[in-house]
């Protein structure tokens, strides 16, 4: 079996649009929520949102495809270039054929979709956009980075929901290991900040409303949290066996060394209250790294700020870890970008492989009032200086999707 490190990453979020200025607001414990100004919340209870701030796609793409692509693939193709320029590969190194991509999406083009519906509507069919269909699929994100970057070895783009970050990972990781290619983009995109969407979240009652305060909005694991709020943005990262990059003196950033996979096989959008899919996922994901519980120095949690959701996980970790729960540090980065969505696995991945690499653990912000029921050591408020060697990385999603990745620091 190959050994798979991970030699490129590349963020876009409401923290920064490049890994290093999203690590030093992460590490600084800044909050990327603000106000939503891009349409009109007047009748929208929910009126904030993480927003990707200072991203100019016309610049990256050209006016005419940026156009022809929806928000979602514009994120996803920044991110991968990131990515690509950092791990330094070059068409001349490597071989297409075994060069491939796994990224998704959870919504899609859905601002595509509903602006051709207005389209639609309000004159007529033949003003709706002949580039429609292939502007909304999930998979338009991962065909365009292959077509960009002329890989033609696997690619798909996995639908696990708020998931989908870490599938992508765990499935390119396993895709290495085996032989099955040298290369792969692997992450998630997500621009579904729309009128839409936001009514639908908000009249399941899903989302904080706390409008006037947005930087104390997203509070995982506080007593006063009253829901999540919704993101977007990209992290994309580039994964490479060992033998392939060693090859090329490739710089190597940490390794991949295990993945969990698991249905709570539950709901449709609640988590399983003893979170018994998470509790299989990570424990999965240990057995496959040959890892035990004690060995972990630090989790990323999946944490959206959600009460069944965060007391879930909370159970997960407890049944896992025993005894020790407690000493274990977690992190909750969606405290200061928001849901992300199906950005949420690859941005919290980087997140995660950049604190390992520091050793520092990023905080989670807004813990003013704990919740009883989540009692464990969240690393409230301020980065934590730590001895880092493996760390946890959770990611659930709608429909009982679990996926967890173990990253090791690369010695």
């Amino acid at each position: 079996m190959e050994r798979v490190v991970i030699t490129g990453m590349g963020v876009i979020s409401p923290l920064g649009n490049d890994v290093a200025t999203f690590w030093g607001n992460l590490i600084e414990g800044k909050s990327g929520i603000s106000t939503i100004d891009r349409f009109d919340t007047t009748q929208h209870k929910t009126k904030i949102a993480g927003l990707v701030k200072n991203f100019d796609a016309n610049t990256l793409l050209g006016r005419k495809e940026a156009r022809r692509l929806d928000p979602f693939c514009h994120f996803a193709i920044a991110a991968a270039e990131q990515a690509w320029n950092q791990s330094g590969l070059d068409h001349q190194t490597i071989d297409s054929e075994r060069f491939g991509v796994y990224v998704g999406s959870g919504i899609g083009g859905i601002e595509t979709l509903i602006n051709n519906m207005d389209s639609l509507r309000a004159r007529g069919p033949r003003k709706v956009s002949p580039m429609l269909v292939p502007a909304i699929i999930s998979n338009m994100a991962a065909a365009q980075i292959s077509i960009k970057y002329q890989a033609m070895g696997p690619s798909m783009s996995p639908v696990t929901a708020c998931s989908i970050g870490n599938t992508a990972i765990g499935e390119a990781f396993r895709l290495i290991r085996y032989g099955g290619a040298d290369v792969m983009f692997a992450g998630g995109a997500e621009s579904a900040i729309t009128e839409l969407s936001l009514a639908s979240f908000e009249n399941a009652t899903a989302l904080s409303t706390r409008n006037d305060e947005p930087a104390r909005s997203s509070r995982p694991f506080d007593a006063n949290r009253d829901g999540f709020v919704m993101a977007e943005g990209a992290g994309i990262l580039i994964l490479e066996s060992l033998s392939h990059a060693v090859a090329r003196n490739a710089p190597i950033f940490a390794e991949v060394i295990g993945y969990g996979a698991s249905s709570d096989a539950y709901h449709m959008v609640a988590s399983h209250p003893e979170g018994k899919g998470a509790y299989l996922a990570m424990k999965t994901a240990l057995r496959d790294a040959a890892l035990s519980p004690n060995e972990i120095d630090v989790i990323s949690a999946h944490a959206t700020s959600t009460e069944v959701g965060d007391r879930s996980e909370t159970e997960a970790i407890k049944r896992l870890f025993g005894t020790e729960a407690n000493q274990v540090p977690i992190t909750a980065n969606k405290s200061m970008t928001g849901h992300m969505l199906g950005a949420a696995g690859g941005v919290e991945a980087i997140a995660l492989i950049k604190s390992i690499e520091a050793g520092i653990i990023p905080p989670t912000i807004n813990q003013e009032q704990p919740d009883p029921s989540c009692d464990l050591d969240y690393v409230p408020n301020t980065a934590r200086e730590a001895k880092l060697q493996i760390g946890l990385s959770n990611s659930f999603g709608f429909g009982g999707h679990n996926a967890v990745i173990v990253f090791k620091k690369f010695l």
